[in-house]
C-alpha cells in the first residue's frame, strides 16, 4: 500500500511549492490536495518500519546499526509530516523562498536518507568483505557526531526560515514594511554559522565512517568464502498460483465482502512480483498517465496564456548575461517571481504576470532569498554604477550583505560571439527570433554594451 500510493499520488504532487506563482491554480491546487494525501501512506511506511524493529529495542541501545536505522525512519516520518505541511497555501506563503524550505529538505537528505545509507553501508560491510568492522566504537562516535551535527545544521535553519517569513510580511503601526531586507539577511549570520558547526560535524563523522570502513576492506581474507547456493530450475511453461478463493464463509457472508477479502490477502501482488517485467510496466503505465494529467492541459492551454506588448525576448546581450546569472549562482540566492501577497508587493513592486515568462527557457523563478527578488530589479533601479559597484563590493552599495563580490565580471573579457549560439538554442524551443537578428547577434550585444560604457 505504501509502495503504490508513492507511485500514484508522489508524481501529481510536484508543483506543491509553488503557490502564489505564475502557474495556474488549478495545478497549484492539484499539488496541495495529493501532497495531503501523501501524508497518510507515509506515515504508514514509517510505523511499519518501526514496528518491523519492535522486538529489537533492546538492542538499539547497544547495536549501532539499529541506531542510525531507527533515527532515519524517525527522520523520515518528521520529513513526510512537514511535506504536507508546507505544501497547504497559508503555510507555504509563509515559508516559500525562506530557509525553511531548505531545513526541509536537509532534514529529510541528512536525517533520513544519509542515515539509513549509513547504517546499510555498516550492515553490509562485514558480509561484503568477510570481516568485522575494523573499529566498532568509531561506529558510534559515527552516530553520536553525526546527530549533534544535524540537530546543530538544521535547527538553526529552520529559526531562520521562520524569522525570515514573519519579517518579510511585517508592518509597522503605519502600514510600512517594518524591516527592509537586508535586515533580516544581518539577522540570519550568527545562525549560519551555528548551522556550519553543524555540517562540520556531520562531515567529519562521514570521514570517520570511510575510513573505518576503510580499515575494513583492508582487513578482508586473501581469498573469499564463495558459497555456492543451488536452486531447482523454473520450468518453462511455469505460470503463478491462482489466488486462492476467500475462505469467508459465502452464507454469512457478501459476495463483495468475500471479493475484498480475497483482494486483501495481496497473494495477487505477490504473483505480480514474481513477474519483474509486468510490474515495471504498471509502475511506469502510473507514472506516465499521470504525467500526462499534468502535462497535456499545459500544452493546451499555452496559447491562452495572456501576452504582454512590453515582453519581448532578451536582447543579444541579455542572452550572455542570462548565462552569466546560471553560471555564477545568481540563480540560487535570488527569485524572479513576485507572488500576489501585499508584503511582496509592497516590498518589490507589481506581482508576476504568466505572459512574463513566455520567452524563458528554462524559468529562473527560483526557491529561495538569500538576496531579494530581482524580476523588477532593471525597472526599479536603473542605474548601470549601481550595479557595477555591487559586483565589485557589495557591502559598497548593501551595508550587511553578505552576497561574494563578483570583480572578476569586471576584469574578464566578454564573448561576444557567444549570444548567436544561446540565441539559436531559445530560437528552437520557441523564442520569435529572426534570422537577421541571429546573424547580427554580435553587433548588436557589442552596441548595447557600448551604450551602457557609455552611461558609466
Amino acid at each position: 500500500v505504501h509502495f503504490w500510493s508513492l507511485v500514484f499520488l508522489y508524481i501529481w504532487a510536484g508543483p506543491h511549492h509553488l503557490h502564489y506563482t505564475s502557474i495556474p491554480d488549478w495545478a497549484s491546487t492539484l499539488g496541495m490536495l495529493f501532497s495531503v494525501m501523501l501524508w497518510m501512506p507515509s506515515w504508514g511506511g514509517m510505523i511499519n518500519g518501526l514496528l518491523t524493529l519492535r522486538g529489537a529495542w533492546g538492542k538499539v541501545t547497544t547495536d549501532p546499526v539499529l541506531k542510525f536505522f531507527v533515527l532515519a525512519i524517525t527522520f523520515y516520518g518528521m520529513s513526510t509530516f512537514e511535506g504536507p505541511l508546507l505544501s497547504v497555501k497559508s503555510v507555504n506563503a509563509l515559508s516559500h523562498y525562506t530557509d525553511w524550505t531548505i531545513a526541509h529538505v536537509h532534514a529529510g537528505t541528512l536525517g533520513w536518507v544519509g542515515f539509513m545509507i549509513f547504517g546499510m553501508v555498516y550492515w553490509l560491510a562485514p558480509r561484503l568483505f568477510q570481516a568485522p568492522i575494523a573499529r566498532p566504537s568509531w561506529v558510534t562516535l559515527h552516530f553520536w557526531l553525526a546527530t549533534i551535527g544535524i540537530v546543530l545544521y538544521i535547527i538553526p535553519i529552520y529559526a531562520a526560515g521562520l524569522m525570515q517569513g514573519l519579517n518579510w510580511r511585517a508592518f509597522n503601526s503605519d502600514g510600512v514594511l517594518q524591516y527592509d531586507f537586508l535586515t533580516t539577511v544581518t539577522k540570519m549570520v550568527p545562525l549560519y554559522w551555528i548551522r556550519t558547526v553543524g555540517g562540520t560535524l556531520y562531515l567529519v563523522a562521514a570521514i570517520i565512517g570511510c575510513i573505518n570502513l576503510l580499515m575494513t576492506w583492508a582487513n578482508r581474507p586473501r581469498i573469499y568464502d564463495v558459497p555456492v547456493y543451488e536452486a531447482a530450475p523454473l520450468a518453462r511453461g511455469w505460470r503463478p498460483p491462482a489466488v486462492p478463493q476467500s475462505t469467508l464463509p459465502k452464507g454469512s457472508v457478501t459476495d463483495i465482502g468475500r471479493a475484498v477479502d480475497r483482494f486483501a490477502d495481496l497473494r495477487w501482488h505477490r504473483n505480480l512480483e514474481g513477474l519483474p517485467l509486468a510490474f515495471s510496466v504498471c509502475v511506469t503505465v502510473a507514472i506516465v498517465v499521470a504525467t500526462l494529467f499534468e502535462v497535456v492541459p499545459m500544452f493546451a492551454i499555452r496559447s491562452d496564456i495572456p501576452r504582454i506588448a512590453s515582453v519581448t525576448p532578451l536582447t543579444p546581450l541579455e542572452t550572455i548575461g542570462r548565462d552569466i546569472y546560471v553560471s555564477e549562482g545568481c540563480v540560487n540566492c535570488h527569485s524572479q517571481m513576485i507572488r500576489p501577497l501585499i508584503a511582496e508587493t509592497e516590498r518589490y513592486g507589481e506581482y508576476s504576470k504568466p505572459g512574463e515568462s513566455v520567452f524563458d527557457h528554462p524559468f529562473l523563478w527560483g526557491s529561495r532569498r538569500i538576496g531579494p527578488d530581482l524580476a523588477r530589479e532593471g525597472v526599479r533601479n536603473p542605474s548601470a554604477l549601481w550595479h557595477m559597484r555591487h559586483f565589485n563590493r557589495p557591502v559598497d552599495t548593501s551595508p550587511g550583505s553578505i552576497m561574494p563580490a563578483f570583480a572578476h565580471l569586471l576584469d574578464q573579457p566578454l564573448d561576444f560571439t557567444a549570444a548567436q549560439p544561446a540565441m539559436t538554442a531559445l530560437q528552437k524551443v520557441g523564442v520569435p527570433y529572426t534570422a537577421a537578428e541571429l546573424v547580427g547577434a554580435a553587433d548588436s550585444a557589442r552596441a548595447q554594451a557600448s551604450r551602457i560604457e557609455a552611461q558609466l
